[in-house]
């Protein structure tokens, strides 16, 4: 009787611990469940945000590549001749000569570029309002208060500017347009680099 008592609270126990184990199993494949499904929607908002993005900004025609292009290097020279004029910062005027002497480069480069285009394309560099109107607030200013604006101003228009390259360089349809933005790209990003690192010494 006493053997029958033991293997009977024996077997009990074994299945008791076989439901704990069950029970585990069941929890940790809800959490993995759980873990996978919110991946799985992570990455979905993920890409529906990519493709959201691409919608918002097209890639340009190699015409409007060139004329971007162009009036954003026209925007830099003309603000860095400001800037030479006006700040009173050893760095600012040094990054206002490399500005000048880059752009006036690429200028070169994307006219060249634009010309070996089927049929030939010709940039417009004319500024846009909004360019007109920064370069109008820059006048306006002297000082440290042109320095702070002159940097904003800088840190924005490379941004734009590197997308700019960047969208072009990987999904341009003018062959000798995409392979100028792509090496166009990297010292635009250089200039970025820069300008912020004069940001954080201001």
């Amino acid at each position: 009787m006493r053997h029958a008592i033991l293997m009977m609270t024996a077997a009990g126990l074994a299945l008791a611990v076989a439901g704990c184990h069950n029970r585990n199993n069941e929890a940790t494949s809800a959490e993995s469940s759980a873990g996978n499904a919110a991946e799985a929607t992570g990455n979905a908002i993920s890409n529906a945000a990519t493709d959201v993005k691409e919608a918002v900004t097209p890639t340009p025609t190699g015409q409007e590549f060139a004329d971007r292009a162009a009036k954003s290097d026209a925007f830099e020279i003309a603000s860095a001749k400001l800037a030479r004029e006006k700040s009173g910062s050893a760095d600012i005027k040094s990054f206002a000569d490399m500005m000048i002497k880059d752009h006036t480069a690429s200028t070169a480069k994307i006219k060249e570029a634009a010309g070996e285009a089927s049929p030939k394309i010709t940039p417009d560099p004319t500024l846009t309002d909004d360019q007109n109107s920064k370069l109008a607030d820059l006048r306006k200013l002297s000082g440290a208060d042109f320095d702070k604006e002159y940097v904003s101003q800088q840190i924005d228009a490379h941004k734009s500017a590197l997308s700019l390259m960047q969208l072009y360089a990987d999904k341009g349809d003018v062959a000798s347009l995409k392979t100028t933005a792509g090496a166009i790209a990297p010292i635009v990003q250089s200039h970025l680099d820069k300008i912020r690192a004069i940001k954080d010494r201001q």
